[in-house]
């Protein structure tokens, strides 16, 4: 993987954890505050990962192929 392909794959990755973490928090952080950290930690985790890998990068792959013209392409 060259330069470019890992940090368009970084970018895209934070453009969906960024905003997921941040729901996530403004949802449950009162919830979870008087958890341990290490419990907190891992709730968020257990949660967010899958949906990155399985729902936010694919949809946000869609999306940039659809802006970019590359939908039409395949």
């Amino acid at each position: 993987m060259n330069k470019k392909t890992r940090l368009m794959a970084s970018l895209k990755i934070w453009l969906v954890i960024y905003p997921s973490i941040t729901l996530f928090l403004a949802v449950f952080g009162e919830s979870l505050a008087n958890l341990p950290l290490y419990q907190r930690t891992f709730i968020l985790t257990i949660s967010l990962v899958p949906w990155m890998m399985f729902v936010g990068v694919p949809l946000l792959d869609r999306l940039i192929a659809q802006f970019s013209g590359k939908a039409n392409a395949k």
